[in-house]
């Protein structure tokens, strides 16, 4: 019975990953289209049109999207790493009331949509004249995934980190700084990798927060140029699928680079946080 019930699901499995396959076989094949090619979707080119994905790129000014977004994401996580790795340590080692408040209170941020701050922080980011800056995108994503990182990076230090690794450093000298970034640090790969999958993810794919601060053209990102794009562009679905296809390569490439760890770093991150 065990095996066949593997044979089960693993025949489900793969039957669910096929239907999910389906959407990106049709973006790879409308995208290899040449143009004025209107045979079914479902029919893979005879001769595919890679000239597609270069003039989709020169087109939909993609460069200066990605070179945007790439300077948002980046920091952004990095951000995220540093600050919510630093934060979440006090908060799972010392188990004060105040710092169980604090935790909570991040918790409980995490339930509130990003979008309900969104009229009074447009106000303010029109006041101090932050608009259109990367600096203001970057800030935005940080603050509103640092309650995940805090919350994620606790729960891997209190259920994977032994207190006997950073006793024995402060035996031997060690300051609380040293103790964090020479003991504690380098083993939260795991949930850094997990961190960087989903903040990265979602960043990378942010319109929301993109299309209120980012307006104007030198600082549009990937999802607000591909928008504006796609209006344009309407009758062209072949370079409309060449340029989605090339805004999704990064993210697809980071998650194949980090997926070994993605997995125990969400689980462990989430033990007794």
């Amino acid at each position: 019975m065990n095996k066949r019930k593997k044979i089960v699901l693993s025949a489900a499995a793969l039957i669910i990953g096929l239907i999910h396959m389906v959407p990106f076989y049709i973006l790879v094949t409308t995208a290899l289209k040449a143009k004025g090619d209107f045979s079914s979707k479902w029919v893979f080119p005879d001769k595919p049109a890679f000239e597609n994905f270069s003039e989709a790129w020169e087109t939909a000014n993609l460069s200066s999207a990605f070179y945007n977004t790439s300077i948002i994401t980046v920091f952004s996580a990095l951000l995220l790493i540093i600050f919510g790795s630093m934060a979440a340590y006090p908060l799972a080692r010392r188990q004060t009331k105040l710092n169980k408040f604090i935790f909570m209170l991040f918790v409980a941020i995490m339930v509130i949509p990003p979008l309900t701050a969104l009229v009074p922080l447009y106000q303010l980011v029109v006041d101090i004249g932050m608009m259109n800056t990367h600096e203001i995108a970057i800030f935005n994503n940080v603050a509103a995934y640092m309650p995940l990182a805090i919350f994620l990076y606790a729960g891997f230090i209190r259920s994977t980190i032994p207190k006997e690794l950073e006793e024995a450093a402060k035996i031997d000298g060690a300051s609380t700084l040293g103790i964090f970034f020479k003991v504690v640090f380098p083993l939260l790969k795991p949930v850094t990798a997990s961190i960087l999958i989903i903040s990265c993810v979602y960043i990378w794919n942010d319109y929301q927060f993109a299309i209120f601060f980012l307006q104007a053209e030198e600082v549009k990102t990937i999802t607000v140029a591909l928008a504006g794009f796609f209006g344009e562009n309407a009758n062209r679905m072949n370079l409309v699928a060449a340029a989605a296809i090339m805004a999704t390569l990064p993210m697809v490439i980071l998650f194949l680079l980090l997926q070994k760890h993605f997995v125990k770093g969400l689980a462990s991150g989430s033990v007794k946080g």
